[in-house]
């Protein structure tokens, strides 16, 4: 099991961290307590579809149960846990604006003061701090540029990307998709709904899909938007976007936004991207 230890101070970015290694395919676990996680790894390693990456959040919200933080560690080292521990902190006033805006009190604020609280917790995890392998300072940081942070700490020598593009077919008279980025009308194009020898088929046969795609108007969209679509992926990537979703429409959804949508598919795989494919109202 590879895991990941993130910590640090409160209002540093951690929610946001952990739901980056989400994206990359960890097994997430908030305010573990650290007695807790040599129990938790043996029933990963022991499940019949054991755990390979996990993560878990340990700060100072444990209170009481967080003690013996190195014996934890100790403990993941002898059942053969590769981990790295991420630190976050942020300056004092970056804190204390985050919570004046969330309107949160400070979880180890008991005088009502954030600044104690923050000064209170910091000394709470400096030993944690100590044994860090990545410590990040949150201050000016966007979430994207965190998330590229995390990204190039846990795998420094390779590109990582779980970006993904749903392509997807829908009709109008059905409601148009709303979580879509981006929706194209294929109305334009000639409908085989009109031909009784396609009427009963779909955009997924030969046939219909052939029939769709031969007009000329097919074939300048397909490359007209393949080009505007490879130059736009890269700054959805760049802003920490993990999936977006391209929308076909059609009147009721069954041939022409099929047939498109399986073509645009096709292209955007042949460039290497992962795709996957949702014929809604087929």
């Amino acid at each position: 099991m590879d895991a990941v230890i993130v910590t640090g101070v409160s209002g540093a970015g951690k929610t946001m961290a952990v739901h980056c290694l989400e994206d990359l395919g960890y097994y997430c676990v908030d305010n573990m307590p650290p007695a807790l996680i040599k129990d938790f790894v043996r029933l990963a390693m022991e499940n019949s579809n054991p755990v390979e990456r996990a993560a878990f959040v340990m700060d100072g919200r444990g209170r009481e149960f967080f003690q013996n933080v190195k014996g934890s560690l100790e403990d993941l080292k002898d059942m053969g846990v590769n981990y790295k521990i991420l630190f976050l902190e942020a300056r004092d006033d970056v804190l204390i604006r985050r919570y004046k805006e969330s309107r949160r009190a400070h979880p180890m604020a008991k005088d009502g003061s954030i600044s104690s609280g923050i000064a209170a917790e910091k000394e709470q995890l400096a030993e944690l701090r100590a044994l860090a392998d990545s410590v990040i300072d949150t201050s000016g940081m966007k979430t994207a540029q965190l998330n590229t942070t995390i990204k190039n700490i846990l795998y420094p020598t390779k590109e990582v990307s779980d970006f993904t593009i749903t392509v997807a077919s829908f009709g109008y008279k059905h409601g148009v998709p709303t979580e879509a980025d981006m929706i194209w009308d294929m109305r334009f194009l000639p409908n085989p709904y009109y031909l009784s020898s396609m009427r009963h088929l779909t955009g997924n046969s030969r046939k219909v899909s052939e029939y769709v795609l031969k007009a000329p108007e097919a074939q300048l969209f397909l490359e007209t938007m393949h080009k505007l679509a490879a130059a736009i992926i890269p700054s959805y990537i760049r802003e920490g976007k993990y999936n977006m979703m391209l929308a076909f429409g059609c009147t009721g959804g069954q041939h022409r936004s099929v047939a498109m949508a399986n073509a645009f598919a096709d292209l955007l795989e042949a460039d290497g991207l992962q795709v996957i494919r949702i014929h809604r109202d087929l």
